[in-house]
């Protein structure tokens, strides 16, 4: 996708150097914004591989509102094993303390949680803006928040992309995430293949068809040891994007609940080998 890589072009050249919490500094240029119309494929980067149902494991994490480790672990998914429920074992970046953490199943009450269960109140916003999408398509008000300062320390990251938004004419479908804090190289193209398929999934519940998929990035960032990875991606010439058919989608009264993360299948997906990078903790 060329506004990926525009996006981090954008930030190498203006960005400055910044410290954070992990001891990496990284490169960062704020109030970024992305655009990709679904209708020219799905968004799943082409200049380096993006395995999708890694991508897809974590989503059916979100969508279930499920908080364990072993959920992923089922699904071959790895991402979150260096981080836990920071009331069970709290955050340190000491490697002996890292290991507790890597033992520790509970993730708290991240992103799917609080869309499922905001609070602890039973309110699911997913279902909600679901369910106004199907009965009244051009409300404005259809945005799922898994922002909850209330449970902040319950969660084993804040999280990143905060929030989503749902817009519709009645015949195509919108979405626009906001993300406080973005791993531009390791980050975004995972980010951008699960809200597409987030998106894709939706559309396919209310018959509907998805058009925009757009994100506004605060912290838009490039760490530090990531930058020979970036410049290799940026060398790069994007192939053209694939397209994403959802499988058992057809069945009487089927939900995005429904949904596991191999029900889809990715069709004319060519890309550059992997790139591979170390993530900061």
């Amino acid at each position: 996708m060329k506004q990926y890589l525009n996006l981090l072009k954008t930030i190498l050249d203006n960005g400055t150097l910044k410290h954070n919490r992990t001891g990496i500094d990284t490169i960062s240029y704020p109030c970024q914004f992305l655009r990709h119309d679904m209708r020219e494929g799905f968004p799943l980067l082409t200049t380096k591989k993006v395995g999708l149902k890694t991508v897809c494991g974590e989503l059916e994490m979100f969508i279930k509102g499920e908080h364990s480790k072993k959920f992923l672990h089922e699904r071959n998914v790895k991402i979150w094993n260096e981080w836990c429920n920071p009331q069970k074992v709290p955050y340190s970046t000491d490697p002996e303390h890292q290991k507790l953490m890597e033992v520790e199943d509970d993730l708290g009450k991240i992103y799917g949680y609080q869309w499922n269960n905001f609070n602890d109140s039973g309110i699911n916003q997913l279902k909600n803006a679901i369910e106004t999408l199907k009965t009244n398509p051009t409300d404005r008000r259809m945005l799922v928040s898994a922002w909850n300062p209330l449970q902040l320390n319950e969660m084993a990251l804040p999280p990143c992309h905060f929030c989503f938004q749902l817009i519709s004419d009645g015949e195509y479908v919108d979405l626009i995430w906001n993300q406080r804090s973005l791993d531009a190289f390791l980050g975004g193209g995972f980010d951008l293949a699960s809200y597409g398929m987030l998106l894709t999934l939706i559309c396919h519940q209310v018959k509907m068809k998805p058009r925009f998929l757009a994100a506004s990035f605060g912290d838009a960032h490039i760490y530090i040891n990531h930058l020979e990875q970036v410049k290799e991606q940026l060398s790069r010439e994007p192939y053209k994007l694939p397209t994403v058919k959802i499988l058992n989608a057809d069945k009487p009264d089927w939900t995005i609940w429904d949904w596991k993360y191999t029900d889809f299948e990715l069709e004319n997906y060519q890309s550059h080998p992997a790139i591979k990078a170390q993530i900061a903790i």
